[in-house]
């Protein structure tokens, strides 16, 4: 019974933020014409506001994001056509991220530089753990294939440290950054004010969530490896 509830616990924790982070965002999508323009007129008009015009607004698939490199801020559909308060909401908060580009934000700088090592770190990790057992077979050394787990392991976490430790980065993209664009800006219904900090919260929560299903992820793989 105790180990059903600390399951429960667990799994809670894990997936908790994720689901909350959902539900936030789906609630404030309706009534889905709230606004009079949609996320991407809103992201143009707050980039030319601030001289920013040199940084796109596109369209993307793969979840809303801003693009450093490409200086573009990427919006998916139901954001990008959306006129809700949670298309236009998540809008600003992508223009957060240009923002801190623009001014060079330290934690925005770190956390590109993270994300470039971490991706053929990743990819490593994975191989490295695919090859383990076979070395272990082969060599009939252990340790050489305990060290590569270990190797492995250590690699597949530096996605998880990632999302962790760009929560600062996220929350000042929300409340340092966008809030203060929808507010000043006369951009927000006066009674939405209170729901776009909720949504701000989990836009700025989205990784947090993701961090903690990496490290799922994580455990999964050494429970499969020590069988």
């Amino acid at each position: 019974m105790h180990v059903l509830v600390i399951a429960a616990l667990v799994l809670g924790l894990i997936f908790g933020p994720g689901l909350w982070v959902k539900r936030v965002m789906q609630r404030y999508s309706r009534p889905a014409d709230r606004y009079p323009g949609t996320g991407a007129e809103l992201a143009r008009h707050l980039l030319d506001g601030l001289h920013m015009k040199n940084v796109t607004v596109e369209r993307t698939e793969a979840g809303d994001h801003y693009d450093p490199q490409a200086k573009a801020v990427r919006l998916t559909e139901q954001v990008y056509d959306g006129r809700s308060l949670t298309a236009i909401t998540v809008a600003a908060h992508e223009v957060g991220h240009a923002l801190q580009d623009r001014d060079r934000y330290p934690a925005l700088l770190w956390r590109t530089r993270l994300v470039k090592m971490a991706m053929p770190l990743q990819k490593a990790g994975a191989a490295i753990l695919v090859a383990a057992p076979f070395v272990t077979l082969l060599t009939k050394a252990p340790g050489a294939g305990l060290l590569m787990i270990a190797g492995g392991l250590l690699s597949l976490t530096t996605t998880t440290v990632i999302h962790l430790i760009t929560l600062p980065t996220e929350l000042d993209a929300s409340f340092r950054r966008a809030m203060p664009l929808l507010v000043h800006g006369e951009i927000l219904k006066p009674v939405d004010r209170p729901h776009a900090h909720r949504l701000l919260t989990a836009a700025a929560l989205t990784y947090v969530s993701s961090s903690l299903i990496s490290l799922l992820n994580i455990g999964r793989w050494w429970a499969i490896l020590r069988r």
